[in-house]
């Protein structure tokens, strides 16, 4: 009897949990997490899902524990892990920032540059990065790990911090200034080198990787359809270059089109009222579960 293939999957527990589950059940894997179970259910019996925290996947990546995994390319270089990157993945292009890991200051502090923390002491969850940072830069400073609070320390406990943010908005609330961004991070999806070699692994991967992708990319995108008749048509394209590309079909209508065309959501409160001006009747606009290019 063959043995059943299985491919482990490694997904991020804690902050980025919920995000990662919702996107992966619109790239049609539905999964669901019981407290009573480390191991989540998915509805393909090809895949063990496993919930890990984001900073510890890249490690059980490379070393074999997972197949593949998302996790955010901060942690991957943090942890140094030697893994194959299989794409990038924002998880919200109409809203979600990348992530960034920046060098912080108290607002009424004198340092200016990165140069100024020579022999002064920096608290950060990156200890890595933020060495190689001021390796980089040519600065000897005490970098020491933190558990968490990190914003609140670098009033009173440490010189700086080195700590994540997408808007800023926390560090202005505590008082913070930037002095420089240390890395961007996206999530990232990411496999074992053996696994990547392993002829099924790897196709099943890109499957994987293929559909997210889609769903992503159909998360800021929306559907229209409209009907026009024939002799508007050539006016309606020539003035939107969003519909370049429209699918145009005849109706049993003489002298009547349907157009059909995928856009940018947040175009669309705009484009309405111009389709409608140009002559475009019967308008529908719809949400998209994936858009594969």
């Amino acid at each position: 009897m063959k043995e059943k293939q299985i491919l482990r999957f490694g997904l991020p527990k804690g902050s980025l949990q919920d995000a990662t589950i919702e996107k992966m059940g619109k790239a049609g894997f539905n999964i669901s997490v019981s407290s009573r179970s480390y191991i989540p259910y998915v509805d393909d019996e090809e895949l063990e899902i496993r919930l890990i925290r984001a900073q510890e996947i890249s490690r059980y990546v490379e070393h074999g524990y997972l197949d593949c995994g998302i996790t955010g390319h901060d942690w991957v270089q943090e942890n140094g892990s030697n893994v194959h990157e299989v794409g990038e993945f924002l998880f919200s292009k109409a809203t979600r920032q990348a992530a960034r890991w920046v060098l912080c200051v108290p607002e009424d502090s004198p340092v200016k540059s990165v140069k100024d923390l020579n022999g002064k002491r920096i608290a950060t969850e990156v200890v890595n990065l933020t060495k190689k940072y001021l390796r980089k830069n040519g600065v000897k400073a005490e970098v020491e790990f933190s558990w968490g609070a990190t914003e609140v320390k670098a009033h009173e406990l440490v010189d700086a911090i080195v700590e994540i943010t997408e808007t800023g908005s926390s560090l202005r609330a505590n008082k913070l200034r930037i002095v420089d961004t240390l890395l961007t991070s996206t999530p990232r999806l990411i496999a074992n080198h053996t696994a990547w070699k392993n002829k099924w692994k790897r196709e099943k991967i890109e499957i994987m990787a293929l559909l997210l992708k889609g769903a992503l990319e159909a998360e800021a995108k929306v559907g229209l359809k409209m009907n026009i008749e024939q002799k508007h048509l050539k006016a309606l394209l020539g003035s939107l270059p969003a519909l370049r590309r429209p699918t145009i079909s005849n109706l049993s209508q003489e002298g009547w089109v349907a157009v059909e065309t995928i856009i940018d959501e947040h175009v669309v409160r705009e484009l309405i009222p111009r389709l409608k001006a140009a002559g475009a009747e019967g308008i529908i606009e719809y949400p998209l579960n994936k858009v594969v290019y």
